[in-house]
């Protein structure tokens, strides 16, 4: 009976996820006949070509960065919650989201939304979407750089993360500070883009967003054992001939290049990292990164693209992904508060 259930799961959380993005795909603000969107999806001749335009260089980016993004957040917070023990560790514990927010925030309010630099004698400035881009990579990698430096002399997980909550509450600080200098059109710009979305990723960035989301995503894979390890304790994980030290790196390097890359294109997307792996949890009802963590990958994904679909309800406008996800999120993460206390 549990074999036939796990099979049934197996069968149904790909199906689940591929259907959503179909959804992903044929519904939108705008409404297009299914046959034309097929058309516009296989090259073939569509009879507006504003319709092949939102097809593909709207709708399909957007699915496929909510479907990696949610990915990404979601195998982090697993792998944060597994190296803590903590239930309630996510990607934005540690302060990365809120490295990646600084570094937006220092473009967009002190800067003027344009990042200036010389490389090589020769000047390089990024403007609009792609100084956001930069910024949040650039601000989220310190972050992780300076963890990376902290963890090896603080050698005490629980330390350590409590080390990540002061980084995130020394960046709210300076971001605070930064509102204050800053313009009403910045600050707006600001604002809009920490509310989260997965529709900022255009068809020629997409590959820049794929390739490191992917690579991330098979480092943590190839973390299933170190991960299972850890559930026994770091004692029995090093009798098992794990180095804590180079684990603890590896995790990290894992959920810092997967936060900074969703939350560079993204924005900073909240509770999808933190209940994800609770939800994966109670359907695989064992805690085997074998089998949680692409459960977990799987499930990610595919709330990712419901709530890109729940942001699209309002024909009139488009909702803020962060506006959505606390509603799916905050249930799982009640339930998992009192089901500790019971």
């Amino acid at each position: 009976m549990k074999e036939l259930k796990n099979n049934s799961l197996l069968f149904l959380l790909p199906s689940s996820l591929l259907l959503l993005f179909l959804l992903n795909l044929f519904y939108g603000t705008v409404s297009i006949p299914a046959s034309e969107v097929l058309n516009a999806l296989l090259g073939n001749e569509v009879s507006k070509t504003s319709w092949r335009y939102i097809v593909m260089e709207s709708r399909l980016p957007s699915a496929v960065t909510a479907m990696l993004c949610g990915a990404s957040l979601a195998a982090s917070g697993l792998m944060l919650q597994t190296t803590f023990r903590n239930p309630l560790a996510g990607p934005s514990i540690l302060g990365i989201t809120n490295g990646a927010s600084l570094g937006v925030g220092i473009v967009m309010l002190l800067l003027g939304g344009t990042l200036q630099t010389t490389i090589l004698g020769a000047d390089i400035q990024f403007g609009g979407i792609m100084a956001v881009i930069v910024a949040a990579f650039l601000g989220a990698i310190l972050i992780m750089g300076i963890l990376l430096l902290l963890s090896t002399i603080v050698r005490n997980n629980l330390m350590l993360l409590i080390v990540g909550i002061m980084v995130g509450y020394l960046t709210s600080s300076v971001i605070a500070l930064l509102n204050i200098f800053a313009t009403s059109d910045n600050l707006f710009s600001y604002v809009v883009w920490s509310m989260g979305s997965f529709s900022g990723v255009t068809l020629e960035q997409l590959p820049y967003f794929v390739l490191p989301s992917v690579g991330g995503l098979l480092l943590a894979l190839f973390m299933i054992k170190p991960l299972n390890a850890l559930l026994l304790g770091e004692e029995y994980a090093q009798n098992l001939g794990f180095s804590i030290n180079q684990v603890r790196t590896l995790l990290l390097c894992s959920t810092g290049l997967l936060t900074a890359i969703s939350t560079a294109f993204c924005g900073p997307v909240a509770f999808i990292g933190l209940a994800t792996p609770h939800i994966a949890r109670l359907l695989c009802r064992n805690d085997n990164h074998k089998r949680l963590l692409p459960t977990t990958i799987v499930i990610g994904g595919a709330i990712a693209l419901l709530c890109n679909i729940l942001c699209m309800l309002p024909q009139e406008t488009i909702l803020p992904l962060n506006a959505i996800t606390p509603i799916i999120g905050t249930p799982v993460i009640l339930y998992v508060i009192l089901s500790r206390r019971k």
